[in-house]
């Protein structure tokens, strides 16, 4: 069994996927970082990128408007979306573009689960030029991914190409185990956490395999970055799509910006920027 190690270094089949990307990238460091940086500086180390990241926490605003103030200043040849499957992305030609107003419903996110399109609205105004990927994977495909497999749900051939079929080590599928079910206010069963940690794998994967594809599918890749909307989660450098890319396609550089509320984030990213708490209800309700 090929075992992803994401605490040794490179041995064999055993190696530190994640660390490889930080190794990558000189301006890494983990979060929790007091004054935020200047959103000039971090657009130029965003321009240099092959591949940009901008994570989200996704209800709240101020993070979708620095990614829509990003997204203007870099001029991305596409971007991929963790909240649009492929056949929502493909309804986005330059007549529909055109007319913003109208996006929500042609996209049908009133019924995506997802918050308002006001907010990522700006996004889709900031990016009018760039080709738009979907790499959701929806709860209903997630549930049936599980059931069949990751892998075979991506592809045996694509899974072997970005490292989805190297299995982690025990100690990093308890660790994330652990995360999800603190996610989800320790109300879980534990028999369906390993099947929330491949789904969150599989969506890693999607993303990055929806970005290689635009980075591959552009005119011309040195006109712009391809960009990626996604969770933090997904943005961050030790664990989240990055680790796939990188399998993949090592060569491409990477950058991504995580964004905390109160300085508060789990995960390491080149850069971090923090803006105020969204007022939102106890998550934990909803279990009790």
């Amino acid at each position: 069994m090929r075992i992803l190690n994401f605490k040794g270094g490179p041995q064999g089949l055993q190696f530190n996927l994640a660390a490889a990307a930080i190794a990558l990238l000189p301006y890494t460091f983990a979060a929790n970082a007091g004054q935020n940086p200047d959103l000039a500086a971090v657009i130029e180390k965003a321009k240099q990128a092959d591949i940009v990241l901008l994570g989200e926490v996704h209800d709240n605003p101020a993070h979708h408007q620095v990614q829509a103030e990003v997204i203007a200043a870099i001029n991305p040849v596409a971007v991929v979306w963790e909240m649009l499957t492929q056949e929502q992305a493909q309804l986005l030609n330059p007549e529909v573009l055109a007319q913003p107003a109208q996006l929500g419903e042609v996209l049908g996110w009133a019924e995506s689960g997802w918050p308002e399109f006001s907010m990522y609205q700006p996004i889709f105004v900031a990016s009018p030029a760039a080709q738009h990927w979907g790499a959701a994977v929806p709860r209903s495909e997630a549930r049936a991914a599980v059931a069949k497999g990751g892998v075979a749900y991506f592809g045996q051939e694509d899974a072997a190409r970005f490292g989805l079929d190297m299995a982690l080590s025990e100690e990093e599928q308890s660790e994330r185990e652990a995360d999800q079910q603190a996610a989800h206010c320790n109300a879980l069963p534990h028999d369906l956490l390993p099947g929330m940690v491949e789904v969150q794998r599989l969506r890693d994967a999607s993303l990055a395999r929806a970005a290689l594809r635009a980075h591959e599918g552009a005119d011309n890749a040195k006109a712009g970055p391809v960009v990626i909307v996604t969770g933090n989660g997904h943005a961050r450098l030790d664990r989240g799509a990055v680790v796939y890319l990188r399998y993949a396609a090592p060569e491409l550089s990477v950058f991504s910006l995580g964004q905390a509320e109160d300085g508060q984030i789990d995960g390491t990213f080149d850069v971090v920027i923090s803006s105020d708490p969204v007022a939102r209800p106890d998550p934990c309700a909803a279990f009790n």
